[in-house]
């Protein structure tokens, strides 16, 4: 089974995008297009194993990285 159908990940995708979205004050519509624009759902797919044990605050932080890295 690939991980991008995995319901794990997909939950965890989800959990990423919300504690994104509150943690920087956005819409649901502007956090989606910021991880669109990045490819941060690959990257949360790629590394799920790890970063499915951090915590909320962690993994904010570590998204603003891997998109300050694109930019």
């Amino acid at each position: 089974m690939s991980e991008a159908i995995k319901p794990e990940v997909v939950k965890f995708k989800a959990f990423c995008l919300e504690r994104y979205k509150y943690a920087r004050n956005l819409t649901g519509r502007e956090a989606l297009s910021i991880f669109r624009k990045f490819g941060v759902m690959k990257y949360i797919g790629d590394y799920f194993d790890v970063l499915h044990t951090f915590g909320a605050q962690y993994i904010v932080s570590d998204i603003d990285a891997f998109i300050e890295e694109r930019r």
